[in-house]
């Protein structure tokens, strides 16, 4: 059995194929597994949180394991020796989830593209058909991740307590929402996932794009993400297209898609859920 996952820091979605890809169990799903946050121990909890992981960990063979988090040495390993510890006859590998994105978006195997990653995070590198280069090193939602869930959850409770918001929007949102400000405060520092927690406010935005405040704050946080992460890529951009996975990219497609003809670079593809991809790509060669 053949485990490829691919996890966020608010889900993991996990699916089980055998040599030829053809899947073996129901797609499993999971908590994030973000191993720059989380602790060892919480990382054994979500997994063996599930049965049919739990059930099965003898028989699997393979884990291919792409994630958040996991795009620096020490976190990366974390979650690794993890793994191995419970799928105990399995070859492992962990990688980043910007990867993940890259297979899943390019239209053939040496295409050269930048691929973006719009989720709960937000990531951007540069593939040029055989290597990925990452030109900024995440330093997580506190001091980065542009264009994110977890950004445009904290730009909409910023904006509800500023007074920022108009009085229709503000009253719709603090009625979807508990709007307590110790409560908030308790999910932001006294509980694990704040990036997550904070990722949660951003459906907000699509279910209300009738907004005019909606449209123009989702193309204010992809200029932000154009500036500080699309056009390290300068060069490049002149003769590849920019790729995007992950739910926020899929949802703001028209607002990417303006702010791109704006700015001046061409958008390629879309890719709300990169696992599909992944399943060809590791079994082809087994």
């Amino acid at each position: 059995m053949i485990l490829i996952v691919d996890s966020g820091s608010t889900k993991s979605d996990w699916i089980a194929v055998d040599n030829n890809g053809n899947q073996l169990l129901e797609k499993m799903r999971t908590k994030g597994l973000n191993p720059a946050i989380l602790t060892e121990k919480k990382l054994h909890k979500i997994i063996k949180s599930d049965e049919h992981l739990k059930s099965n960990r003898k028989i699997v063979s393979h884990v291919f394991f792409y994630g958040a988090g996991c795009g620096t040495e020490k976190p990366r390993e974390l979650l690794k020796e993890v793994l191995q510890e419970i799928f105990v006859n399995a070859h492992v590998e962990v990688n980043e989830d910007t990867l993940a994105a890259v297979y899943s978006t390019i239209n053939h195997p040496k295409e050269a593209a930048v691929v973006c990653i719009l989720g709960t995070g937000s990531n951007c590198s540069y593939y040029d058909g055989e290597v990925l280069h990452q030109r900024v090193n995440s330093l997580g939602y506190t001091l980065m991740d542009d264009a994110s869930g977890n950004y445009y959850g904290k730009q909409l409770i910023r904006d509800y307590y500023f007074n920022m918001m108009p009085e229709d929007v503000k009253i719709a949102f603090g009625s979807k929402f508990n709007m307590e400000p110790d409560y908030i405060k308790y999910n932001l520092y006294k509980q694990p996932n704040p990036n997550a927690y904070l990722a949660n406010f951003a459906e907000f935005m699509f279910l209300h794009k009738d907004s005019e405040y909606t449209i123009e704050l989702i193309k204010k946080g992809i200029r932000l993400f154009a500036n500080t992460m699309i056009f390290q890529y300068k060069e490049e951009l002149k003769n590849v297209p920019v790729h995007f996975a992950g739910s926020i990219a899929y949802f703001a497609q028209d607002e990417i898609k303006q702010v791109a003809e704006e700015m001046g670079f061409t958008v390629g593809n879309f890719e709300r859920r990169p696992i599909e991809g992944l399943v060809g790509f590791h079994t082809k060669d087994l």
